[in-house]
């Protein structure tokens, strides 16, 4: 064979081999371009079982800020409150996690977990009402006294709140951890004599529930030694007209919640992830105030602080920012919620009712104070 045409056809072979893994290489760069944008902004967020309603709060602010490119909102079903602080705390991957308050100041008091004082939250979120369901023989919550009372599984933030709760009243029970909706079947056929469940109302589990059943809702009375940890609440036969009826509201307590973050090396991308998703929550909270999202976030005050805890920087920062926002509430709103609490006070306390003149002065002293004007 001629030289040249040696040279020629190598020339021509190594044009082919080079072609040949430029293809082989394709899909393997394809791949990685494919992960890297799936994984671009990645945010995991543990809510409670898939009966609670922090699942649907999870699922607003996925819809609301996981726009498929800059930033993923992944919503996680976990196990209750003790069970997510626990996997904030050592499942890799988990960021952020809905959790009762009462339940995060019970791990941290009873040590049950190492370097909790050194996490931190990002916001104070909605209250979980306490509901404690029982047959139509049951009339009063001091007739439970030696009896079964299912506090949800193993991990969920019920059993704290019950303990705390029962505790208070003098109430020594007999707990169960059976999953809700197995206990409630427990409660009808006579197993078990009560249920107690820590959820925002209405609960779809027990909402579901109707005057067939037999059964219905107890008052709980709120305690002076329960009033710095838990706010008064109702539960009425709009939230549950199977188990309420309307002439006859029951009294109840309620729980906060917090969006709590993992420890995460301020430098790491999942710390910069969570960063950017809390500059766009908080951007547009707003939004999730407007219909189509849950009831529950009207509930929330993003400037209000969880005492005894340090707030995620990032949300301090942008908190800092934009104090007068962050603090803005509907009107109606705040002035429900401040007659309920000082309805409540005056109760536990034993002091007269006030007049609504009274209440009246009283608000408007309160919000010069909430918006930091003199009075």
């Amino acid at each position: 064979m001629h030289p040249s045409h040696r040279k020629g056809r190598e020339a021509f072979l190594a044009a082919v081999i080079a072609a040949a893994a430029a293809l082989a290489l394709a899909p393997a760069a394809f791949a990685q371009s494919a992960i890297d944008r799936a994984n671009r902004g990645v945010v995991e967020i543990e809510a409670g079982t898939a009966d609670d309603i922090s699942g649907k709060m999870v699922n607003d602010l996925a819809d609301l800020l996981d726009d498929g490119a800059t930033r993923r909102v992944l919503p996680v079903l976990g196990e209750g409150s003790l069970q997510n602080i626990n996997d904030l705390k050592v499942l890799r991957g988990i960021d952020l996690a809905i959790i009762q308050a009462d339940a995060l100041d019970y791990v941290r008091a009873q040590k049950l977990l190492p370097g909790i004082e050194t996490m931190s939250y990002v916001a104070r979120l909605y209250n979980e009402e306490f509901h404690l369901l029982v047959r139509a023989d049951i009339k009063s919550i001091t007739e439970l006294q030696g009896k079964k009372v299912n506090v949800d599984v193993r991990g969920a933030g019920t059993s704290v709140t019950a303990q705390k709760i029962f505790s208070a009243l003098g109430i020594t029970i007999e707990p169960t951890s059976f999953a809700t909706g197995l206990a409630v079947a427990k409660l009808e056929k006579g197993d078990i004599a009560a249920v107690a469940y820590v959820a925002g109302k209405p609960a779809p589990l027990l909402r579901a529930l109707d005057a067939s059943s037999g059964l219905h809702l107890l008052s709980v009375p709120l305690k002076s030694s329960l009033s710095q940890a838990y706010a008064p609440t109702r539960l009425t036969d709009a939230d549950y007209p199977g188990l309420v009826r309307a002439d006859a509201p029951v009294d109840t307590i309620a729980v906060g919640t917090v969006l709590l973050a993992a420890n995460l090396a301020p430098q790491s991308e999942r710390y910069h992830n969570v960063a950017n998703f809390v500059d766009a929550f908080f951007t547009q909270f707003q939004t999730l105030l407007e219909p189509g999202h849950d009831a529950k976030w009207r509930e929330v005050n993003l400037a209000a602080a969880l005492p005894g805890w340090r707030r995620f920087p990032p949300a301090e920062q942008w908190i800092a920012r934009n104090a007068t926002v962050a603090r803005q509430s509907a009107p109606q709103d705040v002035r429900v919620m401040f007659e309920r609490f000082l309805d409540e006070r005056l109760r536990i306390t034993g002091n007269n009712a006030m007049t609504q003149k009274q209440k009246d002065d009283l608000f408007a002293q309160f919000r010069s104070w909430q918006s930091g004007q003199p009075h």
